[in-house]
């Protein structure tokens, strides 16, 4: 077992100064500081509610299995945040670039890449054309949050994969 922890520790720490160090550039250091926010409350709230508002047709509803999925995976994230108790890589690692007020909680499982991908994935079920272009918008902010220096790969991995069980209980249980 502690053979598994050090590959993955290893290679988490290798991917995350590929994506954090490698990839800087200047089109990247405008794009993804940016994207980052698409998995942040305040947008994905403001978001679902405004289709909830503004549409009264399929998108409404889909709005709201987004929003059940949004809560699945935040009271999902929060649980496991306070039993991990992982610092976040620029806490723990040397020369990390970060971004302006860095936050200063856990970093495990990153909670933007679990918004966004449980509003995507709802998305993408309910209209498959859809993920086409939002699967990779949460794809990106996954990636995003290895760049401004808040998460590590896994982190972000496991998101994800909070993101996408969260929706695809929220579609099943409200089309029960």
């Amino acid at each position: 077992m502690n053979r598994i922890v050090n590959w993955l520790s290893i290679n988490d720490n290798r991917v995350f100064f590929v994506v954090n160090q490698l990839w800087r550039c200047k089109v990247l250091d405008a794009l993804l500081p940016r994207i980052t926010h698409l998995g942040g409350a305040i947008f994905s709230l403001s978001l679902l509610f405004f289709l909830m508002i503004i549409f009264t047709n399929d998108i409404r509803y889909w709005a709201i299995d987004a929003f059940i999925s949004l809560s699945l995976g935040f009271v999902s994230v929060q649980i496991i945040k306070k039993l991990s108790c992982r610092k976040r890589p620029y806490l723990t690692l040397p020369n990390v670039n970060i971004c302006q007020n860095p936050l200063k909680d856990y970093s495990f499982p990153s909670g933007h890449t679990t918004a966004a991908f449980s509003i995507a994935v709802v998305f993408a079920l309910h209209s498959p054309l859809l993920a086409l272009s939002v699967i990779p918008l949460a794809l990106l902010v996954g990636i995003s949050r290895m760049y401004v220096g808040l998460h590590y790969p896994t982190d972000c991995i496991i998101g994800a994969l909070l993101g996408t069980i969260s929706a695809i209980l929220a579609v099943y249980f409200i089309y029960v």
